[in-house]
């Protein structure tokens, strides 16, 4: 049973982000209907970032001693309650008061899922089982938000909250069956923060998850008027292009797994240089946009593993307070990369977005380039990470 677990709390990371980047694929038929410009729809996906930055803390702070189990199929149960508002909701303002739900459900979640795998397998399988709960975030790519705009293809937006109201309550049930119970070891306290953002690779990662992460929400949020306007694409083949570029990004979670063992600053450096050439290319040039988005998705695919190995490769981080601090980082800089394009896409336009996607990608390539500089001067003959560390 405990073997099945890491699967189980895998179909409730895949949710919990098809859930979070629904709207990616639905902005322009949402924005139609609710009589809102396309940057103002693009809150369905800075509110839950915004909330999601304050809930992995403050879920994690006040679950104290809950069992981690109930805790996971409540939040499970919130994002079915969420997204069947979502698909009924008769105007902007209470589809943002859903998603402010979902944000909860989120930042929750993933404090929570990030550090669970030691506690569901033997201490062997710890590096397969977390990368196992960490995969529904590429599936979810692949899978669930190119299918959100498939199914509003034929349906209507609507219809693809409507899915994804009745898909958390097979996860809820699935966790309540199989996971083990959970209870809380070492309740995590705000106290413990100051240490760890003390930590020189903790500071560096936060860096470069904001630079990278805004960067690349502030285009990608926006990625199907980018695709219709700037490289004019049918709306037709926005979901198979979705569907590509999230292929690709499941090649790029497996090529980053192996490199950010061995270096995770250069794995980074190579994902922002790639991400900024590539936003930069559709802005500048008419080119067939296929071939930019699948180097995208490549890039942008790994990013998450890359920046979590370099935060544990940092030895001294409590688990449960980096997951909970890289949580609450990583969906504050969603929110705030999706605003940032929501303002330039609704003002100067979508070339200036690229080229603002472009300039943030490429300051974090130069910190990781300096921060790797640095590193081999500091520790020339250091060695590479357990494959198991790195993951965790």
């Amino acid at each position: 049973m405990i073997a099945k677990a890491p699967l189980v709390v895998a179909t409730g990371t895949f949710t919990i982000v098809t859930t979070e980047m629904l709207p990616v694929g639905l902005l322009s038929p949402m924005a139609d209907d609710l009589r809102v410009p396309e940057g103002t729809a693009g809150l369905a996906v800075t509110l839950p970032g915004m909330v999601a930055a304050v809930a992995a803390l403050a879920v994690a702070i006040g679950a104290g001693r809950l069992d981690r189990r109930v805790l996971l199929c409540s939040l499970a149960g919130l994002v079915a309650a969420a997204n069947a508002v979502s698909a009924v909701a008769p105007s902007l303002g209470v589809l943002l008061g859903a998603r402010v739900l979902v944000g909860v459900a989120i930042g929750g979640f993933w404090a929570v899922a990030a550090g669970i795998a030691p506690r569901l397998v033997e201490e062997s399988r710890v590096g397969t089982a977390t990368a196992v709960i960490f995969g529904g975030v590429a599936v979810a790519s692949v899978v669930g938000v190119p299918a959100g705009a498939l199914v509003a293809q034929v349906a209507g937006w609507r219809a693809s909250f409507g899915v994804m109201a009745v898909l958390p309550l097979v996860v809820l049930v699935l966790m309540a069956v199989s996971l083990p119970p959970l209870p809380a070891t070492t309740p995590f306290r705000l106290s413990d923060l100051p240490g760890v953002l003390r930590l020189p690779t903790v500071r560096l990662g936060l860096a470069l998850t904001i630079l990278m992460v805004v960067g690349h929400f502030a285009a990608y949020t926006y990625v199907r008027p980018v695709l219709e306007e700037v490289g004019g694409v049918r709306s037709a083949l926005i979901g198979p292009m979705l569907l590509a570029y999230g292929l690709a990004g499941i090649a790029g979670n497996f090529l980053a797994g192996r490199t950010a063992v061995r270096n995770p600053r250069l794995t980074l450096l190579a994902q922002a240089v790639a991400i900024a050439l590539v936003t930069a290319v559709l802005a500048a040039t008419s080119l067939p946009a296929v071939l930019p988005l699948l180097v995208w998705g490549v890039a942008y695919g790994g990013v998450s593993v890359s920046l979590q190995t370099l935060l544990f490769s940092e030895r001294d981080v409590p688990p449960e307070a980096a997951s909970s601090l890289m949580s609450s980082s990583f969906n504050g800089s969603i929110a705030l990369g999706a605003l940032v394009g929501g303002r330039i896409t609704d003002g100067p336009g979508l070339t200036p977005l690229l080229c603002t996607a472009a300039v943030l990608t490429a300051l974090a390539a130069l910190l990781a380039l300096a921060s790797s500089a640095a590193s081999r001067r500091s520790r020339p003959s250091a060695d590479p990470l357990p494959a198991e560390t790195a993951t965790r």
